[in-house]
């Protein structure tokens, strides 16, 4: 291990010249003192990673299980020669060139689903006695910075993965004491039968839960790399998926390289499995490409955004384990959503507003409802006098059964939420990611190991678990296309007398950019201003969320035609991207003659994918800033 080779020098008199040869994605050590017939030994794909990361990545300080630290000053082939190694590169020009490295398996994402597909690999190469390399690339700065759930976990597929978690020091300890469902007016919260069964489940942050994920995953010997973003998708000349590549560090604003710019890193899998969440950049680009959608259940996904906070309170307003739900006000009855309200450990609450990104207003502000929601009588008292430590914001799928792509493609898969498998009434999809991931896992150790193929992740997906529960939850969401009451009645039905077992499949509506009314037949909506006690402005808000972004790199938020905003998204829309923002990233300025012109702030991103989903015409990409960039979540 490189743990071993860099440690020698202080442990031992006599200390080795190792040289590193680097031929292109040939990377070998020699020991000069071995016997002239003595092979070469290769360098694992982790000590490579080591010697070719950038010291761009400011700050940046990285612990492997085994406890040894590295940090970025330690990430240059050159600093090499200052412990001992003489290195030596041939091969190169003076173009740019990408250093490229092979693994059995590169995994992109390192959620819940990524890391659990990892985990079952390594658990699979242990039980047949096999040693396939396997890499998770995240793009947040740390695994789990990216990571935001409400979250009552239900720990069905932790059980099966890792059945002594509870010996782990597993960050779950907080089960669920009481489960309420009320429907929410202005000034009142009418208790509502309960269709959730949280017995068994517990209240998490499920930011810890996947830290600690990565942990167990470092342990089994998963090369994990945070901070890395993937940028592009490397395919073969028969279009077959080969692996990834990291987006360039240190470009400018300009396009210009910078004195610390360092070209990205391909990652080239013999199995590329993508679990990088919901509405995922690379894995939409997958699902178009290869018609995923139609091959799959043929009906276009739909999302919600959530928001949330969490929240200090007082020790004698705690009840830990207590969960509430919400439907009804603040929105009106033709918006999909509600709320959440769960006591975490420490007396700490998380608070949130899910609603359906099909909403019709444009004047419909999604952080400005949540806002007016902590103002209600049945939450204000709860949240006064309490601190709110975290805030944050992300897009999730809701599509549902109907919305399952074909989830292989050639050279890979597609997993977790990057797929869809939230089970919309329960409000739970971290199990189902989980599991998917595993199963994921499974068929590509198959393909490696014994030749088979992955298209057995599909079959198997339909012969488990999760299938048998989206199906069963499959006429839920798309209840709510013909209102509040309606939908309650219609999943009423469902829930209690049919069960899932419905002679019908309902279809969903409009695809969510296509169901924004137009401004002239919406009226607009006066929102309270923020009193800095249980409500707040945006500036504030993203302060918590620890956000951070190079100012000096070009946008990641591109509109594909720069026009429309001006022509058509202003006048006809009421500039509904500086609404439907929960960061502000969007705002028109006068410019010097007066006229309104979009602004694009997005230093203030929170990766959310509102902006990529909602847009009426499409015209917002998405796509990664430089690895590290974004959210800094540590609680959520």
């Amino acid at each position: 291990m490189f743990r071993k080779i860099i440690s020698s020098p202080s442990k031992s008199k006599s200390r080795k010249i190792v040289s590193i040869s680097l031929h292109s994605t040939n990377y070998c050590y020699h020991d000069p003192s071995a016997p002239p017939s003595s092979p070469s030994k290769h360098i694992s794909p982790r000590q490579k990673w080591l010697e070719i990361t950038p010291t761009s990545f400011k700050g940046f300080n990285r612990s492997f299980s085994s406890g040894y630290q590295l940090n970025s000053t330690q990430f240059r082939v050159t600093n090499l020669n200052r412990i001992g190694f003489s290195v030596s590169r041939r091969g190169f020009s003076s173009e740019t060139v990408r250093d490229c490295i092979n693994y059995d398996v590169v995994i992109i994402g390192g959620g819940p689903a990524g890391l659990s597909a990892a985990i079952r690999l390594k658990q699979l190469c242990r039980e047949n006695d096999v040693d396939l390399s396997v890499c998770v690339v995240e793009k947040g700065a740390e695994v789990g910075a990216h990571i935001l759930s409400g979250n009552v976990f239900e720990p069905r597929a932790l059980n099966e993965l890792i059945p002594q978690w509870r010996d782990e020091e597993a960050p779950i300890s907080v089960s669920v004491s009481s489960d309420k469902f009320m429907l929410l007016t202005e000034k009142h919260a009418i208790p509502l039968p309960n269709p959730f069964d949280n017995k068994g489940n517990y209240v998490i942050s499920l930011s810890q839960f996947v830290r600690w994920l990565g942990q167990k995953a470092e342990e089994l010997g998963v090369e994990v790399y945070p901070g890395f973003a993937a940028k592009e998708i490397l395919f073969d000349e028969n279009e077959n998926v080969i692996g990834i590549a990291t987006n360039d560090m240190g470009i400018g604003k300009d396009g210009s390289k910078k004195d610390n710019y360092q070209p990205g890193v391909e990652l080239k899998g013999r199995i590329n499995l993508f679990a990088e969440g919901c509405r995922g950049a690379l894995s939409e680009k997958l699902i178009k490409k290869y018609n995923l959608r139609e091959k799959g259940h043929g009906q276009h996904q739909t999302y919600a955004l959530g928001i949330k906070e969490v929240w200090e309170i007082d020790a004698k307003k705690h009840k830990p384990g207590a969960v509430v739900h919400t439907l009804g006000w603040p929105m009106d009855h033709k918006t999909y959503g509600g709320s959440f309200l769960y006591h975490m450990q420490d007396n700490q609450v998380s608070i949130g507003l899910v609603c359906a990104l099909n909403y019709h207003n444009p004047y419909f502000s999604p952080y400005d409802e949540f806002q007016k929601l902590k103002g209600h009588p049945a939450i204000r008292p709860l949240l006064e006098n309490g601190t709110v430590v975290q805030y944050g914001a992300r897009t999730l799928n809701e599509g549902g059964f109907q919305s399952i792509p074909y989830p292989v493609f050639p050279g890979g898969a597609v997993v977790g939420c990057a797929a869809g498998f939230l089970n919309v009434p329960k409000i739970k999809g971290t199990h189902t990611a989980m599991k998917s991931g595993m199963l994921a896992a499974e068929s590509a150790f198959e393909v490696l190991n014994k030749g088979s193929n992955m298209k057995n992740y599909w079959e198997s997906l339909k012969k488990s678990w999760i299938w048998e529960e989206l199906y069963q939850a499959r006429n839920y969401r798309p209840a709510f296309e013909y209102g509040l009451f309606p939908g309650l009645a219609i999943s009423g039905l469902e829930h209690y007398l049919l069960k899932g077992r419905a002679p019908f499949t309902l279809k969903h509506g409009k695809p969510d950019h296509e169901a924004t009314h137009e401004a002239s037949v919406s009226s607009p909506i006066e929102y309270p201003k923020p009193d800095g006690i249980v409500s707040f402005d945006v500036p504030t808000s993203l302060y918590r969320s620890n956000t951070n972004h190079n100012h000096d790199q070009p946008a990641h938020l591109r509109l594909r035609d720069p026009q429309i905003p001006q022509i058509v998204n202003l006048p006809k829309y009421g500039a509904p991207e500086s609404r439907y923002c929960p960061a502000r990233v969007y705002e028109y300025v006068a410019d010097d003659k007066g006229e309104l012109k979009l602004q694009i702030n997005a230093q203030n991103c929170l990766h959310c994918k509102a902006c990529d989903i909602k847009d009426p015409k499409q015209n917002i990409e998405w796509t990664v800033p430089e690895g590290g960039g974004g959210p800094g979540y540590s609680v959520m």
